[in-house]
């Protein structure tokens, strides 16, 4: 069953902006963290932004200041600004809720000079 589904990536001139969208389904309600992450073949999936389930947002130093995180409703968004060539990476919505995280599929986000 599909819990999470992404959308919005693609490829920008460094400097530019995205936005992504991941819609949830009903099982990841207002007990669930949500947030977005990001991998690359050379490194591990790291954390790029979450909100907690207590509706704080925090984010990775690599990003703060440039992405923002919002929830709203079944939506999660990140907005992504002044794109670099090292936010290159394939981003996953998570849902982490407290019997089980889930994951999407993914969506490329590619950035180039």
């Amino acid at each position: 069953q599909v819990h999470l589904v992404e959308s919005g990536g693609g490829s920008v001139q460094a400097g530019g902006s995205l936005l992504l969208s991941c819609k949830t389904s009903p099982y990841i309600d207002s007990r669930c963290g949500v947030g977005w992450h990001r991998q690359t073949p050379a490194k591990e999936r790291e954390s790029v932004a979450i909100i907690k389930d207590d509706r704080s947002t925090h984010y990775s130093d690599a990003v703060r200041d440039r992405f923002v995180i919002e929830r709203r409703r079944n939506m999660v968004y990140l907005a992504m600004f002044n794109l670099t060539i090292e936010d290159t990476a394939v981003y996953y919505c998570a849902g982490d809720c407290p019997w089980k995280k889930y994951w999407g599929a993914g969506t490329q986000v590619s950035v180039s000079s």
